[in-house]
């Protein structure tokens, strides 16, 4: 079974990964810091370790909407 690649939603367009945020001992363990730029379809993929960065509230952005009532 393919393993589903990580989302992390961000407020900001650029975004940097190492592929180690999460990992303690830092980016030792992950892949050189490349930085990504969110473009109209509202995600990015790293291309070293597949993590997905989409924008909150962009098209991408699947989660369900906030109604105010």
């Amino acid at each position: 079974m393919i393993e589903t690649p990580e989302i992390v939603k961000t407020s900001k367009k650029r975004v940097s990964c190492d592929g180690a945020t999460d990992i303690p001992g830092g980016a030792a363990l992950g892949h050189p810091r490349v930085w990504l730029e969110i473009d109209e379809k509202g995600y990015v993929e790293c291309g070293y370790c597949d993590r997905r960065f989409v924008l909150t509230g962009g098209p991408a952005d699947v989660s369900p909407a906030l109604s105010e009532d």
